[in-house]
């Protein structure tokens, strides 16, 4: 069984194809019926499609076709939200710039004549897509495996609740069990004399409907992470991340961007700091910066700098967790970190090569003698340089326990062995919807 990080995200580029299909058909009959040119008309049609399809990732009406938990109610919810807001952005664009009269595309009457259907048509898309339209049926998940090995990875996907849980079953009961089927079978099993004719049964079948792999490989596919509790040990060593490469063309790529990506965005976020450092400084008259020490590539130390938004500790007070509703947050830091303003001033870190745009986060050495303790692998984070975003924060939530700490290492884990230039784009665009939405925290 191929692992790409692209698979889980098949559907979506598939829902995005077919709204982009429908928006066009749409158009086409429309200006057919009306006897109206699509000549000049390109410039609006571009935008209003962008709009459409940028508003409808911002709000989630294509993440919900991994969700089948979701009720309708909430998918028509997001559709008609993505419907209000395109409409309002070519209402005030036609405003703005106050296109000629020929310009039959830009009329309030045009765009909801246009954009109603494709909602519905939209919500056509992603109902048949959750039920299984136009692909493959999706197969069932087998985990066989001994007690104590079942709970815990059915733990892993517990943590992940938008994923569909694999059924524990027996190999008995596994070997009857109708095509299509992905059986995640457990090395000890594997190994045991006593299951040995079951699984040659098994690896008798049609590999296109049975596909036979282990609770550890399944994991990594479905959930898109490593729990560091499955994996062996040794595991990975360091010649074998894609970062090690010393002349690997990605590796080289990646430090350009970090720098040129980083002085462009110094350059244009540069009166947004100053703005939030005054308004800082208004609030109790306090620094304007937060230097802390971090732990960096290989555990080096480093001090991160950072837009204050607590209140000023005293030098003697305790290191602990910041948790949900910390009294210590300032009004002004409550909404820095909810668009994550509060982290532009790492750029510089970025730019002098103490972090990366995308790479594991940075964590206070103190904590991280507790972790390192409690969670296995937990230092093979440090094989590359933090980021200011990275898998694990576009993916879980604030780290603010042991457990959260173990549940991001999952994913930091999984950065780590699947580097690319095309992951780190997935994760730069996952964390511009975050800004977007002001979901961070």
């Amino acid at each position: 069984m191929k692992l790409s990080w692209r698979n889980p995200r098949r559907k979506l580029l598939l829902c995005a194809v077919l709204d982009l299909l429908g928006m066009t058909l749409i158009l086409v009959g429309l200006a057919s019926l009306w006897a109206k040119p699509l000549q000049g008309q390109v410039g609006w049609i571009a935008i209003t499609v962008s709009a459409y399809l940028l508003f409808g990732w911002l709000l989630g009406t294509y993440t919900v076709i991994g969700r089948p938990r979701l009720s309708r109610s909430t998918l028509i919810q997001r559709i008609g939200l993505c419907l209000l807001t395109t409409l309002m952005l070519v209402a005030i664009l036609r405003w703005v710039i106050n296109p000629p009269l020929d310009l039959w595309l830009v009329y309030r009457s045009s765009q909801i004549s246009w954009l109603f259907p494709t909602s519905i048509w939209s919500l056509m898309v992603r109902v048949g897509l959750r039920r299984g339209a136009l692909q493959s049926e999706e197969p069932k998940l087998v985990l066989v495996a001994p007690e104590d090995e079942a709970l815990q990875a059915l733990q892993a996907w517990k943590l992940t609740p938008t994923r569909i849980m694999p059924s524990w079953m027996s190999s008995e009961e596994a070997a009857v069990q109708k095509s299509p089927l992905l059986l995640a079978i457990s090395p000890s099993v594997r190994s045991h004399p006593q299951y040995r004719l079951l699984l040659e049964t098994l690896e008798q079948r049609d590999p296109r409907e049975c596909n036979i792999t282990t609770p550890l490989a399944l994991a990594e596919r479905q959930l898109e992470r490593l729990p560091p509790t499955m994996l062996p040990e040794p595991w990975l060593s360091y010649s074998e991340i894609p970062w090690n490469g010393l002349f690997s063309p990605q590796r080289q790529l990646k430090r350009v961007a970090d720098v040129v990506l980083s002085l462009l965005l110094l350059a244009v976020t540069a009166p947004v700091v100053i703005i939030a450092a005054i308004l800082i400084w208004l609030e109790d008259r306090g620094p304007v910066f937060y230097v802390q020490e971090r732990s960096g590539w290989l555990g080096q130390p480093f001090k991160v700098l950072k837009l204050r938004t607590m209140r000023a500790a005293s030098p003697h007070e305790p290191i602990t967790w910041t948790l949900p509703g910390d009294h210590r947050i300032t009004c002004v830091g409550h909404w820095l970190r909810r668009t994550r303003l509060d982290e532009l001033p790492q750029l510089i870190n970025v730019v002098v090569g103490d972090m990366s745009l995308i790479g594991p986060r940075p964590e206070r050495p103190e904590l991280e003698l507790e972790l390192e303790e409690s969670i296995p692998h937990y230092r093979k984070r440090h094989w590359m340089r933090p980021g200011l975003s990275g898998w694990a924060q576009v993916c879980a939530p604030y780290a603010a326990s042991v457990e959260d700490s173990e549940l991001k290492l999952s994913y930091d884990l999984y950065y780590l062995k699947y580097f690319s230039t095309w992951l780190d784009f997935l994760i730069l665009f996952r964390t511009i919807k975050t800004v977007l939405k002001v979901a961070g925290r």
